[in-house]
């Protein structure tokens, strides 16, 4: 097959606009032409009345000496050779396999270590200390209704992870050298996802899909002689001279097993509690503080697309922006969710947290967004658990300042900037659930991050017209961005000093959302499987 990048073509352009340009590109003819498959679609928005679709095309072509067409274009970077996408397992289990790899998590990595082990015949036992998505996701809506939170089943914990109850987004700027990423969404179509996500430059699926494919792929794990258990907290890592042995759950039983991947998600403080009285080697790591914003979903289609706000291919529009302030720290938006509400994230008791949601219409009427601030591992002398510190304070003040009912505290941004105290919300209201508190945010968050932010909104202003709009909500507080800790790992994917020990995803520092964190899955599975096999 032939490759042809950075392929431009109008926003509306004819059905059969590809066809024309390939058979004029390559200059064959139709019957020689035997398809054309869209590897990616993308966009061009930098002119928002004039945006232009950009594809990635791989040609199939009969009858036509494809070398000799790939000789005429030698100098032109975007014609070449299509690369060999197709996932290869890089083993398969024995017969006699004498024991079964044990993966801590079920969220995107856990979820992935877990299938691509059981896909090679490693039957892997799954630990999961939230439940299954179904359950979870009544206990989840509970929660935002009532304000009766279950700690061990909520946005953080339970199969999925946290991205299950988030915009679904299945993209990421991490190296893919080896298209383990088209693995994970080809795997998400299989279990019910959209077949466009495969292609589409920002692919997203949304909760309520999510909860069905996670069911799916779930169901595939066993088919194929996994394990999974849920509500099942692992409570210790069992470890002999810098050697994993098992582990034991909060029942006290004991799972042997020299092959442990740990998949907690960015919130298990407990768990990485224990692994530091256990010697294993933690660092700390950068994270970010913030709020949510939200403005009308249509101010921000009108400003990124223009008169082409509404298309169906652009569908509701999403935006990227970045600050560098005068004090040093840096201020950027983050899991922007289109059509989406802002929801509550909290794990812990007494606690306000934070977090974007969106299904896969993006239909609401409100756009938000994460606004944060860069914490370095500086700001508390590179101790590994002093992050952890400062994201619980600043969510415990953030419940007292929403009335301690877990209610988020909320500020108007007029109010916001002109630090003047907190009057009722106008025409944008604030989607939060149970409700908010409108409060003056400024005790929120450290000083320096309130002087960025209200740096930043400004600048951001300039970019987007009415990003500072006085009614634009900020809601409080955003603190579950990454992981403050990152478990260090070798080229091995196991702990630098705990053999048998594969820390992964976003909990283990090495992931930033759904796709990355499956790749990351993938990756580890790989790793476990070779190295068991080295053992038989």
């Amino acid at each position: 097959m032939i490759r042809l990048n950075q392929v431009k073509l109008p926003l509306d352009h004819s059905d059969d606009a590809l066809q024309k340009f390939v058979l004029d590109k390559l200059s064959v003819s139709e019957q020689q032409l035997v398809d054309i498959h869209v590897f990616k679609r993308g966009y061009d928005a930098r002119k928002r009345n004039v945006i232009t679709l950009i594809y990635t095309l791989d040609i199939t072509l009969e009858n036509v000496d494809e070398q000799q067409i790939l000789k005429r274009f030698e100098k032109d970077q975007n014609v070449r050779v299509s690369p060999d996408t197709e996932y290869k397992y890089v083993t398969q289990a024995p017969a006699d396999l004498s024991e079964r790899p044990v993966v801590i998590g079920m969220g995107p990595c856990g979820l992935f270590t877990g299938l691509i082990l059981a896909q090679m015949g490693f039957k892997p036992i799954i630990l999961e200390r939230g439940k299954s998505v179904h359950e979870r996701a009544k206990d989840t809506f509970r929660f935002w209704r009532t304000g009766e939170l279950n700690t061990e089943s909520n946005v953080q914990f339970g199969e999925g992870g946290a991205g299950t109850f988030s915009d679904g987004k299945l993209y990421s700027q991490v190296k893919d050298p080896g298209f383990l990423g088209l693995k994970v969404k080809q795997e998400f179509v299989a279990a019910g996802a959209p077949a466009e996500i495969i292609y589409v430059s920002k692919p997203h699926i949304g909760t309520y899909k999510l909860v069905t494919m996670v069911e799916r792929m779930r169901s595939k794990i066993i088919e194929l002689g996994g394990e999974i258990r849920f509500e099942t907290r692992v409570d210790e890592i069992n470890i002999e001279d810098n050697q994993v042995t098992g582990v034991t759950l909060s029942d006290g039983e004991v799972i042997d097993s020299k092959y442990v991947t740990l998949a907690i998600g960015h919130s298990a403080r407990d768990t990485v509690q224990m692994l530091h009285d256990k010697g294993v080697h933690l660092q700390a790591q950068s994270f970010s503080v913030g709020f949510r914003i939200e403005h009308k979903q249509e101010m921000i289609d009108k400003c990124r697309f223009g008169i082409n706000a509404g298309h169906p291919i652009l569908g509701a529009a999403d935006y990227k922006l970045v600050h560098h302030c005068k004090n040093g720290r840096s201020v950027y938006s983050f899991c922007m969710c289109p059509g989406g509400v802002v929801v509550a994230a909290t794990s812990e008791k007494e606690a306000v947290v934070t977090n974007g949601m969106s299904q896969y219409s993006r239909s609401e009427r409100n756009a938000n967004s994460a606004i944060v601030v860069g914490i370095s591992p500086s700001d508390f002398d590179n101790d590994p658990l002093q992050g952890i510190a400062l994201q619980r304070q600043l969510e415990r003040n953030a419940y007292i300042l929403g009335g301690s009912n877990y209610d988020a505290p909320a500020q108007r941004v007029g109010d916001f900037l002109a630090a003047q105290d907190a009057k009722p919300f106008g025409p944008i209201e604030p989607s939060y659930k149970p409700n908010v508190k409108m409060t003056d945010l400024s005790t929120s968050l450290p000083d320096f991050a309130i002087d960025a932010i209200r740096e930043a909104l400004p600048a951001f202003d300039k970019k987007i017209r009415g990003f500072t709009t006085a009614d634009a909500m900020l809601t409080g507080v955003e603190t579950r961005t990454s992981s403050p800790v990152q478990i260090k790992r070798g080229q091995d994917y196991q702990s630098i000093n705990t053999k048998g020990l594969y820390p992964g995803g976003e909990g283990a520092g090495y992931a930033g959302g759904i796709l990355s964190a499956g790749i990351d899955g993938i990756k580890i599975a790989e790793a476990v499987a070779l190295d068991m096999l080295k053992a038989q």
